[in-house]
């Protein structure tokens, strides 16, 4: 039961997170919204996935999308100093 209510909130917050980052006009705000988004589903590929191994994929996961979210950040904030 308190594994549902973990994926329950976690999925919530997944969603929630989601619609932030397509709603949100202004590419440096979404980014937080992204991480909280990556965060969630790192949770719920935990609670998903009933394997020893699932704990290494999410933190496998997590770390290569926080990687990928950096890298935006820093492109994006090497373009806007040139201009």
């Amino acid at each position: 039961m308190a594994e549902l209510i973990a994926l329950y909130i976690c999925g919530v917050v997944a969603l929630f997170a989601a619609a932030r980052t397509l709603i949100e006009p202004d590419p440096y705000r979404k980014l937080p919204y992204l991480n909280v988004l990556n965060f969630a589903i790192a949770g719920l590929i935990v609670l998903v996935l009933q394997h020893p191994l699932s704990l290494v994929a999410a933190a496998a996961y997590f770390v290569g999308s926080t990687l990928e979210a950096n890298a935006i950040a820093s492109a994006r904030a090497g373009v806007t100093r040139d201009d």
